[in-house]
């Protein structure tokens, strides 16, 4: 791939476009793509999503640039406790995937299109049986609720689950997120009221939340998400955004640097592709991952290397990215 001047300019001397079927359905997506990029502090990952504009996608776009020329920061600790996640799928199947890598802490997918409240709480009842009484289980609506929708539906889930660690962005609007939070016993996570946000911090203005879920592609890299968890003074999970091991080795150096990590992260999700771009991919071992780079391997390069119209696409879309920096 041809490499923009600007990144040439920042030490950028290598692209990589790679595409990798997953293993089910998630986010609505069959199959996850994006570019890797190589620079003088390593290998780095830029993979947002399709639905992403140029003008959104420049933080992700800055993530991975800081990763590639700037060193991470020094870890505090040298393994991060994750939690397994549940696609919207059976719950026969979710009973066996809540058993995958010893997790104790488990991310159950709920709210999707097409989907009753019902199933969703078979699901949960799966998942509990799967994993016992002393498991910790979140779920994450994707702000698919409104917020009447959210206050009849958190109680149901909540049974279902023999309780809930949190439920995360069940509402989109702040407004609405906050009065879920105060008409409800049951915490509430920020993720797309993060994310996607112009400004960040609006979420602990309007009382919206009792934690925050943080993806270091689209909020900017490592370092701008040390300091907005220190701004925020609130409590962080770190959680992926379907990266490849390259991309997830940035989430886990964001957890090992904070000084607090209360929560298991949602990093253990390389298991949700069917293939990887590192030769040791980043599969938890009794509910934990190691800290550490996770330089792609050449012949898995080769072996998961985008087509030639896909390519194009990255290429016109990095251009795009780049003009916003």
């Amino acid at each position: 791939m041809r490499i923009p001047s600007t990144l040439r300019d920042l030490g950028i001397d290598d692209l990589r476009a790679w595409s990798i079927p997953m293993t089910t359905r998630f986010r609505r997506i069959t199959e996850r793509d994006g570019l890797l990029l190589h620079g003088p502090a390593g290998w780095a990952e830029f993979s947002p999503f399709w639905d992403y504009d140029a003008r959104e996608s420049a933080a992700w776009l800055r993530a991975a640039l800081a990763d590639a020329t700037i060193e991470r920061p020094a870890p505090l600790r040298e393994e991060i406790p994750v939690n397994v996640t549940i696609p919207v799928v059976a719950p026969v199947l979710a009973h066996r995937l809540a058993r995958v890598g010893g997790a104790r802490t488990a991310k159950v997918k709920v709210a999707d299109p097409g989907v009753t409240l019902a199933e969703d709480a078979e699901r949960l009842e799966a998942v509990r049986d799967a994993m016992g009484p002393a498991a910790r289980l979140r779920i994450d609506a994707n702000a698919a609720w409104t917020r009447q929708e959210a206050l009849a539906a958190l109680p149901v889930l909540d049974r279902a689950a023999g309780g809930l660690e949190y439920a995360e962005q069940p509402c989109a609007e702040l407004a609405d997120l906050a009065a879920v939070r105060r008409g409800l016993d049951i915490p509430i996570a920020a993720d797309e009221s993060v994310r996607r946000a112009e400004d960040p911090l609006r979420v602990v203005q309007a009382e919206a939340a009792d934690l925050l879920v943080m993806k270091v592609q689209p909020l900017g890299g490592v370092q701008r998400c040390l300091e907005l968890a220190e701004q925020t003074g609130l409590p962080v999970v770190v959680s992926s955004a379907l990266e490849s091991s390259v991309g997830l080795s940035a989430g886990l150096a964001l957890a090992a640097a904070l000084p607090e990590l209360p929560y298991a992260c949602g990093l253990g999700t390389a298991t949700l592709l069917t293939g990887d771009l590192a030769a040791q991919p980043l599969h938890a071992k009794g509910g934990m991952l190691a800290v550490g780079r996770r330089d792609p391997d050449p012949e898995l390069l080769e072996r998961h290397a985008a087509g030639a119209e896909l390519t194009a696409r990255w290429e016109e879309r990095l251009a795009a990215c780049t003009a916003q920096l």
